[in-house]
């Protein structure tokens, strides 16, 4: 039977990819085995436990590059994080460790190497983060997503895989009709998506509210806004003031993404590994605006790959309050630029992704015990 751990975790953006991972290995090998190994107080204990997999924590914290005072405790965290990834593997014997990013994945891969099992690292982003860097050296083969990670990683290990999605994505014309009904929209005007993130933007949020008198006279357009859970109470507020223009459509959560999708004719988002794997899987047309509050600011260094090759409009941080809104009206309004950008972000898609990471831990698994039975057969 093959046993899998799955380490990682933090965001979204590290979660989903290691569920879609487990659930390509549970359909690959349905009497497989599978653990969870995340960080104590992270959002992979609720995600995790929900998608159906057993998870255990560790009391791993990040280091604070602020307050190096702060760093003695999340030392003894590391301490202790280290001993329990060490009896996890004991427990658990796995044939293969997982690694996706953020710090969780660190103690549990490093426990997995000493004991000589092989490891995989999926990295989601074009900047590679601190742990995966770090655990390098040892693993087996690293998952990319984007071109041009050697300047990271030891260049014979890297498979260019992309990022696991949501396979349940998908756009078409019978969701387009419905997504219409669903969010009570007009079909004969031009629609944009404004997403926040499950907890929200506050960038995004206020370059929208600045934009309400210019929306309000676009009789030709209409917003979704995901303003995210966090906001969600300040920005009803707007609505109830009679603030906010009747084209603008307030959510805390969109629940059919796919609807979303098929209806958005331009989307305006933060560049998360994930969210920019599924705009390319879907074809769509984008304005990326990175968040400054990132580790080694990738969302920045992942939206740049996508503008180098003309497939997504940039704006900062900074500036969005100022021009985002303008860009979006005039872009939203253009065929041709909505096309070509389309059409070249759908060029940079990876499709399958999971399934092709599995192919990976199989060849791996599959290698280690050819040498085991090679090594018994020298043995005899």
């Amino acid at each position: 039977m093959m046993k899998v751990i799955i380490s990682g975790g933090g965001t979204g953006g590290h979660i989903f990819p290691a569920i879609s991972i487990a659930n390509a290995v549970k359909e690959r090998w349905p009497d497989s085995e599978i653990l969870f190994v995340g960080a104590e107080d992270r959002m992979e204990m609720e995600r995790v436990p929900a998608a159906g997999y057993k998870i255990i924590g560790l009391p791993v914290a990040g280091f604070d590059r602020q307050n190096f005072l702060k760093n003695f405790s999340v030392a003894v965290k590391l301490l202790k994080s280290m001993q329990k990834a060490r009896r996890i593997i004991n427990d658990f014997k796995p044939d293969i460790a997982v690694g996706v990013g953020g710090y969780a994945s660190g103690p549990i891969l490093k426990a997995a190497s000493a004991k000589g099992i092989p490891t995989l690292l999926q990295e989601q982003n074009s900047y590679a983060g601190v742990t995966n860097k770090m655990l390098a050296r040892k693993a087996a083969t690293i998952c990319v997503a984007y071109e041009g990670m050697e300047k990271f990683f030891p260049e014979g290990k890297i498979v260019l895989t992309g990022n696991p999605c949501r396979q349940d994505l998908v756009v078409s014309a019978e969701n387009r009709t419905q997504g219409y009904s669903h969010f009570q929209l007009d079909s004969g005007k031009r629609t944009m998506l404004l997403l926040g993130g499950s907890l929200g933007a506050r960038t995004l949020n206020r370059s929208i509210a600045g934009a309400f008198p210019k929306l309000a006279a676009a009789g030709d357009l209409q917003v979704i806004w995901q303003c995210g859970k966090y906001y969600y109470k300040e920005m009803l507020q707007l609505q109830t003031e009679g603030k906010m223009p009747q084209n603008v459509y307030l959510l805390d959560f969109v629940s059919r993404m796919d609807y979303a999708y098929s209806v958005a004719d331009l989307i305006i988002s933060r560049a998360g590994a994930g969210s920019i794997s599924e705009f390319s899987l879907l074809g769509k047309a984008v304005i990326l605006v990175p968040s400054p509050n990132v580790a080694e600011d990738h969302q920045t260094k992942n939206a740049q790959a996508l503008v180098d090759k003309d497939a997504a409009v940039m704006v900062s941080d900074a500036e969005a309050p100022d021009v985002l809104f303008d860009k979006a009206m005039t872009l939203v309004r253009n065929d041709r630029e909505l096309r070509s950008l389309s059409n070249n972000i759908a060029k940079l898609a990876q499709h399958d992704s999971a399934k092709r990471i599995v192919d990976e831990i199989e060849k791996i698994v599959f290698l280690k015990e050819v040498r085991r039975l090679s090594e018994r057969g020298l043995s005899h």
